[in-house]
């Protein structure tokens, strides 16, 4: 995969900018020919003087005619990919033309890149001939997600004696952005709600598929053969079978996103962690064809309610506007899950897949009410003690030990699960369904064990 690369033509700078491209070599020429003139007028040495006004002549003269200099090159760059994970490389490469009938001297060519993407790539072109053009490339890499800006190319001119140098920039810019690694994941199937046709699934009435037995008025341009006879002569006018079809199963990623939930930062955090695994979760059920939304603890949502607050496990684009929203998501001054349990007020809302950080008994309470949302409920509890144990491994806890949190969540009806540093989500994937698969509940479980109440198993991944 390739993205479009960016044009332009460089863009000229001032005199003004010409003469403070003036090297240390020019500088040095130019105060030694200052220094020889003035010498010359107080002990009154003619040949010193024409000395000195060709010492201080040459790096003027280099200046102008190097800021005179019109070279029509075009830039062009091309990055692929244009959306890489955290860790892996993305190939960035340039291509210089000369659009001019003149050749080109030697030219220094510049990219600028953020400092967490490497050193700034230089690269020293001969000269180039009319209509020609030349190309390099070079690699970049993050371990930090983000979206970070290329450019502007630039191109650095020198002029024969070393006198002067000039920068001239390109406009253009192109975007790299570095999303959440994803581990791939195992099929399993979690308690929940059922994955055929049936109460499990929420229906949409469309243009075609199943039948209802709950008829409708006729409309222009029914098929008559719909018509239902025996509520048409109940009614007394003509009524029709009403056409639906079933639709995905629903799946809602829950990202606790609070300051106060997660310390740390950095690639190794357990905040990246919860966002590396939502990506994770995400991708994996929306290629089993559920339909996934992305939730914060800020209620917001993605897609938002304009695109149906859900995105289909059949297009692309929506696991690229996932990962792209994980890609720049940062901690947000949240206090509590209020507004998450706002936005799933809504009713039932299918599987639901929560990454929560620290949780104190009233913030515990409120994700036991968001779990009535939910016909499943699975959560990840981040162990914030062990993620930021200093080297003595010892650290004061600032809410619940991750055992109590653990207990709190199950007893709503969560299916909850801690998670340490070092852990592997596909590990905890697979405990997650088996917790699910064996029924009653157990205050102190072990991890492999559901809460109270647990619903019957469904399909969630296979």
């Amino acid at each position: 995969m390739s993205s479009g690369g960016s044009t332009g033509t460089p863009e000229p700078g001032g005199l003004r900018g010409a003469f403070r491209g003036l090297t240390t070599r020019g500088r040095s020429f130019l105060a030694a020919g200052v220094a020889a003139a003035a010498c010359a007028y107080l002990l009154g040495q003619a040949d010193l003087l024409r000395v000195g006004l060709l010492l201080a002549a040459l790096p003027l003269v280099c200046v102008l005619v190097l800021h005179r200099t019109r070279y029509r090159v075009a830039g062009s760059r091309t990055l692929t990919p244009a959306r890489v994970s955290a860790a892996a490389e993305a190939r960035v490469r340039l291509r210089v033309e000369n659009v001019a009938r003149l050749s080109t001297g030697v030219l220094m060519l510049q990219d600028r890149v953020p400092y967490v993407l490497g050193p700034r790539p230089r690269f020293v072109l001969d000269r180039v001939e009319p209509g020609g053009h030349r190309e390099v490339s070079y690699r970049v890499r993050s371990d930090l997600r983000g979206r970070y800006a290329l450019g502007p190319l630039q191109l650095r001119l020198t002029d024969p004696f070393g006198m002067c140098e000039l920068t001239r920039s390109f406009s253009s810019f192109d975007t790299l952005t570095v999303v959440p690694r994803v581990e791939p994941l195992s099929p399993v199937r979690l308690a929940g709600e059922t994955a055929g046709y049936g109460d499990g699934r929420h229906r949409s009435l469309a243009l075609a598929g199943e039948d209802d037995i709950i008829p409708r008025g006729y409309r222009h341009g029914d098929d008559l053969r719909r018509v239902h006879w025996r509520s048409t002569a109940r009614h007394g006018e003509l009524m029709v079978r009403r056409e639906e079809q079933p639709q995905k199963a629903r799946c809602t990623v829950l990202l606790d996103t609070r300051t106060v939930a997660h310390e740390g930062s950095g690639p190794d955090s357990a905040f990246e962690w919860a966002v590396a695994g939502a990506a994770s979760v995400a991708l994996h059920l929306l290629e089993r064809g559920f339909s996934v939304r992305l939730l914060t603890d800020t209620g917001h949502t993605v897609p938002g309610p304009e695109g149906g607050g859900f995105a289909g496990g059949e297009s692309a684009d929506a696991a690229g506007l996932l990962l792209d929203t994980l890609a720049v998501v940062e901690h947000s001054a949240e206090e509590g899950l209020s507004a998450a349990y706002d936005a799933l007020r809504g009713g039932a809302e299918g599987l639901l897949i929560a990454f929560f950080g620290e949780l104190d008994e009233e913030q515990a309470a409120l994700a036991g009410r968001i779990r009535r949302r939910s016909a499943t409920a699975v959560a990840f509890v981040l162990d914030g003690d062990a993620w930021s144990r200093g080297p003595g491994g010892i650290r004061p806890s600032h809410g619940a030990p991750v055992a109590e949190r653990v207990r709190l969540l199950r007893e709503a009806g969560w299916t909850a699960l801690p998670v340490a540093p070092g852990d592997a989500l596909a590990d905890l994937w697979r405990a997650a369904d088996r917790a699910g698969a064996e029924p009653g509940p157990t205050a102190g479980a072990a991890p492999g064990r559901g809460g109270p109440g647990a619903p019957g198993r469904s399909e969630a991944g296979a």
